[in-house]
């Protein structure tokens, strides 16, 4: 049953948006799908700490939250994670190695006694993509995909609001990051190291220099600046990457019969860059003139779509 205050207004959904440097917490009034401005707070947090010194911090940034809220939570995780049962899959990925095997959401509700009914698990990405469905530029779209571009390729495949993990339609597991192309992988090309490696596979004109280019490489976003600027290799970088990620991508729009694809995440900012590389490799698909849109909230779609998922009372037991 939903949560109400005096008067049968529904009273805010807490929610956590977990990633590898930072933890936000926040209250969203699922009526206006807008987080509280007020509410609004990030706080560190590292990915290789201790099981409990990172539930610790989640939990501290959660105690920061006012009272008041209805005692189902939305949690935003990356994976490999198990949304079901709260536990973490985290083994052999570099982040969060100490939370593989551990029950995040028993020790979470320890850490919030009396604050914490039921904790309601969710990938990030799919989050980003309930937000943007229900706040941004996947409002309307039946049938839609989400693509954050950070470190790697999120992804959701979502269906009237909710995701798509399993069928024809979608890739395993709902996720494109299990695809590959060109032969490889497909985070092996599309991701930060990916784009700085074919950078610097791009500017190397001896193995000598190549090894020399590898300490002092130049990080993503230097590269974007770069490519503004008109430098060729780093323009190249960006049009090989994001027309690959369209490519791969391509197939699967079809399948799905998506009408729209959103971007989010870090990588979104260098729109100019990625946007025609990106429709160039769609355009290989059966359904070339599908619209590609940047996201319209993307810091606070992933807040939104946990509230919204935790209020349909997705939970861990």
């Amino acid at each position: 049953m939903t949560a109400a205050r005096a008067g049968g207004a529904p009273v805010p959904v807490p929610v956590l948006d977990v990633g590898g440097t930072h933890v936000t917490a926040a209250l969203v009034d699922t009526g206006t799908s807008r987080p509280v401005p007020s509410t609004v707070l990030r706080r560190p947090l590292r990915s290789h700490d201790g099981a409990d010194e990172i539930l610790d911090a989640i939990a501290s940034a959660a105690s920061e939250l006012p009272a008041g809220h209805d005692p189902r939570w939305g949690v935003a995780m990356p994976g490999p994670f198990d949304y079901p049962t709260g536990v973490g899959r985290f083994a052999g990925v570099g982040k969060f190695e100490s939370l593989a095997g551990v029950d995040v959401g028993t020790g979470l509700r320890e850490r919030l006694t009396g604050r914490a009914e039921r904790l309601c698990f969710l990938n990030d990405a799919d989050a980003f993509a309930i937000g943007e469905y229900r706040a941004g530029a996947a409002r309307g779209h039946e049938r839609v995909v989400c693509l954050t571009l950070g470190t790697g390729v999120g992804s959701s495949f979502l269906s009237a609001g909710r995701p798509v993990h399993t069928g024809p339609s979608v890739p395993p597991s709902g996720h494109v990051h299990h695809l590959t192309v060109h032969g490889r992988p497909l985070e092996d090309t599309v991701s930060r190291r990916g784009i700085r490696a074919l950078y610097g596979r791009l500017t190397a004109a001896t193995g000598e220099q190549q090894r020399h280019e590898e300490q002092h490489r130049p990080d993503v976003h230097e590269i974007a600046l770069r490519a503004v600027q008109g430098e060729a290799a780093a323009v190249e970088a960006f049009r090989y990457a994001f027309d690959a990620l369209g490519r791969a991508l391509a197939p699967w729009i079809g399948l799905f019969e998506a009408t729209a694809v959103v971007v989010g995440g870090s990588m979104a900012q260098s729109w100019n860059l990625i946007h025609p590389a990106l429709t160039a490799g769609l355009a290989t698909g059966e359904r070339p003139d599908v619209p590609v849109l940047p996201a319209i909230r993307p810091a606070e779609a992933p807040l939104i779509g946990a509230a919204h998922w935790a209020r349909r009372g997705q939970a861990a037991p």
